[in-house]
């Protein structure tokens, strides 16, 4: 009987040649509509990547490229009939789709053999819902709402005029501007957010997050990372920023007014400089709270592992 190390040996030498004899081959389909300024885009597609670019022309331009793992055309044209590639006009909107057909049971190497991954050109006004099953998802500036999950990897978005909720299982979310609403969650990376207007919803389960600049509520919080946030003007209400296992920093505008209720299980609250008539705990200490400048909004601050600063500053004119 074979050892358990012969078999894997076998196994690596089978999957070398097997990624020898089979040949990406690549494949491109393209096709274009004429839509209204506020068209919605729905794209979906099995382990390849989603990148959207906004233009200023009322056109969709959809190009799906292809990805054949296969030794000749001629065994890529077998392998392309499988595959259910729709890319149609439905009313207002547009929808683009991949997926391969005959997934069920056990596969030897890579699966599936035809991996697709979409570029979509669309009006800025747009608004998109993008699914992939393991690829990047990538959005430019777009003034609609957007909708993006991807279950392996990473999502980078633009500056975005609507509401957002963008998730990943494995990978690292980006944001450069949320004009509205926005929530973004990763099981396994770092979420970043530069200027966030609307309210706010951030979650990751194993890295840091960072918020440039809060113009409204927040909620931020990481089982496994450093939460650091930056807020603009007065709090536009109560905001909670936790972590299990780092350090918390909040950044206020000098002189806003708020509830400060800090604690900390591993470290120590830093509150120097702000202006605070507390009610318990104190400076240095695992515990802080009181009114900060009047009082006003609650900003919850909470580590079972790390420190917690409150700094001040002034807001640019």
């Amino acid at each position: 009987m074979p050892s358990l190390q012969h078999i894997i040996a076998t196994g690596g030498i089978l999957a070398a040649l097997t990624a020898t004899a089979s040949a990406k081959i690549e494949r491109v389909v393209e096709k274009s509509f004429q839509v209204q300024p506020g068209v919605h885009l729905t794209v979906s597609t099995s382990g390849g990547e989603i990148r959207v670019v906004p233009s200023s022309d009322s056109v969709v331009k959809v190009v799906a490229k292809e990805h054949i793992r296969a030794k000749s055309d001629e065994e890529a044209d077998e392998l392309l009939q499988k595959l259910d590639l729709v890319i149609e006009q439905h009313g207002d909107g547009v929808v683009a789709t991949a997926s391969y057909q005959g997934g069920v049971g056990f596969h030897f190497g890579s699966w599936p053999p035809v991996q697709v991954d979409f570029v979509v050109t669309v009006p800025s006004r747009a608004s998109v819902d993008l699914r992939t099953s393991g690829g990047d998802i990538v959005v430019g500036d777009l003034d609609g709402s957007v909708r993006a999950h991807t279950s392996g990897g990473e999502i980078a978005l633009g500056k975005i005029g609507d509401e957002i909720d963008a998730s990943t299982s494995g990978g690292n979310v980006r944001l450069d501007e949320g004009r509205g609403s926005v929530k973004l969650s990763t099981s396994g990376g770092n979420i970043s957010a530069g200027r966030v207007a609307g309210p706010a919803d951030l979650r990751t389960s194993g890295g840091d997050i960072r918020i440039d600049a809060v113009e409204n509520t927040l909620t931020a919080h990481t089982s496994g990372g450093d939460v650091r946030a930056v807020f603009s003007g007065p709090l536009k209400g109560d905001c909670s920023l936790s972590t299990s296992g780092g350090e918390v920093k909040a950044t206020v505008a000098q002189g806003a007014g708020f509830q400060l209720d800090a604690s900390t299980s591993g470290g120590e609250v830093n509150a120097a400089g702000l202006t605070i008539t507390i009610d318990r705990g104190g400076m240095g200490k695992s515990t802080l709270s009181g009114a900060v400048n009047g009082g006003g909004p609650v900003l919850k601050l909470h580590s079972s592992g790390g420190d917690i600063v409150v700094a001040s500053r002034k807001d640019p004119a």
